[in-house]
């Protein structure tokens, strides 16, 4: 059966995040199957003509957002006090990313007629707009699944808490939704226990082949390892592996893969070429140098409500992986550098995550409405 979709999302195509993956993948997808897909998303500075050859689905956009963003200054006074400022705005008001509310409202005024609506978060705002725009005599679709990658007023991650008055706004969108979905069922207590059975259990989803990327090893001459993702000071945090290497006479390449060069800083002219740093690049691209290394790194959450999606793209390279808690195990690292995986972090199986799987178990939800 063809089913009629549409996708509104902040986050997409060339963005590199998790959100983006998750709307982009299941685009591309439902197209292959034959659905007729639609997507909406925020007006950025790219042109779609070669990706939209590839993938003949409609692509709309709201307006690029309005709202300034607080610069950062060099001068130590000002840079503390815009820092304090875009955090009170930001706790006040979700600020900048509350403008999408508006703009998401205002882009599905006259969409109409679709069998499956799929809204993506983060940021919330997103799924805001939706419910605001979504009224019984304008639906937009009979289906709406919110799908979200991490909680919003369960959040653990965050310093600082969500307002109080943010939780009148969660359950407000959670009781239009038709279904929320999570990636992870250790994150569901971190959701209002009167909408857990709204709530569905759909993991991230890519199109890979394992065969491919599961080729014969052959061990390096001096260990690489490497990391991809983002950093929490205090949580995900990479400084206390990082020390340690500082330490280790050993030869090794630790290459990491992030948006947050400034944290590394410090340690690039220590550790030299033995720490190789870049900007995240484009996830085919990263997946054939993960392939390549000795082991991966995971730097712990620290908590089962918000799991990194980076682990499925660890599991499908098939790699071992060392999993870095709050409390650095040397002799784990150790026995790394030295080839001993018996310590390896265990991942679940990678078909799981096909997108050809995850895709569906989308699609099931409109016949459990029905």
């Amino acid at each position: 059966m063809s089913y009629k979709i549409l996708l509104v999302s902040s986050a997409f195509y060339p963005e590199i995040s998790p959100r983006s993956f998750r709307a982009t993948e299941l685009a591309k997808e439902f197209h292959r199957q034959g659905h007729e897909v639609t997507v909406i998303t925020r007006s950025r500075s790219f042109n779609y003509d070669s990706f939209l050859n590839d993938y003949t689905f409609k692509l709309k956009f709201w307006s690029e957002n309005k709202l300034p963003l607080i610069p950062n200054f060099s001068n130590s006074f000002l840079h503390v006090f815009s820092r304090v400022l875009m955090r009170l705005l930001l706790m006040l008001f979700e600020y900048p990313a509350i403008e999408e509310m508006f703009k998401v409202k205002n882009a599905l005024k006259k969409e109409s007629g679709y069998d499956i609506l799929i809204s993506f978060a983060v940021p919330f705002p997103v799924h805001w707009g939706v419910a605001w725009s979504r009224k019984r005599k304008h639906q937009i679709a009979p289906v709406w699944i919110a799908d979200c990658g991490d909680p919003y007023m369960g959040n653990r991650l965050d310093s600082f808490k969500k307002l109080f008055y943010f939780g009148y706004i969660e359950k407000w969108f959670c009781k239009k939704a038709n279904f929320i979905t999570i990636p992870v069922e250790s994150a569901k207590p971190a959701y209002y226990k009167q909408f857990h059975h709204k709530i569905k259990i759909i993991p991230q989803g890519f199109n890979f082949n394992l065969n491919q990327l599961q080729l014969p090893f052959t061990k390096n001459d001096i260990p690489e390892f490497a990391y991809a993702g983002g950093f929490l000071v205090g949580i995900r945090d990479p400084r206390l592996l990082l020390n340690y290497l500082s330490e280790i006479e050993k030869p090794f390449r630790f290459y990491v893969y992030t948006n947050q060069l400034n944290i590394l800083q410090e340690y690039i002219p220590v550790l030299k070429d033995k720490l190789i740093v870049s900007n995240f690049i484009e996830r085919d691209e990263l997946m054939k140098k993960l392939s390549k290394m000795d082991f991966l790194v995971n730097f712990d959450n620290n908590t089962q409500l918000n799991v990194p999606s980076k682990l499925i793209d660890y599991a499908i390279t098939g790699r071992p992986v060392l999993n870095v808690g709050k409390d650095l195990i040397k002799d784990d690292v150790i026995d790394f550098l030295n080839g001993y995986y018996d310590k390896r972090m265990k991942l679940p199986n990678p078909e799981q995550y096909h997108i050809s799987r995850v895709s569906l178990k989308f699609l099931e939800l409109v016949k459990e409405k029905f």
